[in-house]
């Protein structure tokens, strides 16, 4: 992401200082700099982990749960050919 920012002269200063001490650029010691402030250098993302809540989905005895999809692609045939017949 490109960006202007207004730097204090003090940042100034002390950016410039670790430039020549580190050898770097101005937009390495920047990103550097802000990844510390953010608290973010090192770290590595770690997502809490998922979980599989189950619902219990209380169907009718007789209803194929494994054919949920053939059920609906009947249905909306069905809906389909009454609209059609209009």
């Amino acid at each position: 992401m490109r960006t202007t920012l207004t730097i204090d002269p003090d940042v100034e200063r002390l950016l410039q200082r670790e430039m020549r001490r580190t050898d770097r650029s101005m937009k390495a010691v920047v990103n550097d700099a802000l990844r510390v402030g953010l608290g973010t250098q090192g770290k590595t993302v770690r997502l809490p982990p998922f979980k599989v809540e189950p619902h219990a989905f209380h169907f009718k005895p007789g209803v194929d749960v494994d054919r949920l999809n053939q059920l609906v692609d009947e249905l909306e045939a069905e809906a389909l050919s009454r609209k059609l017949e209009r």
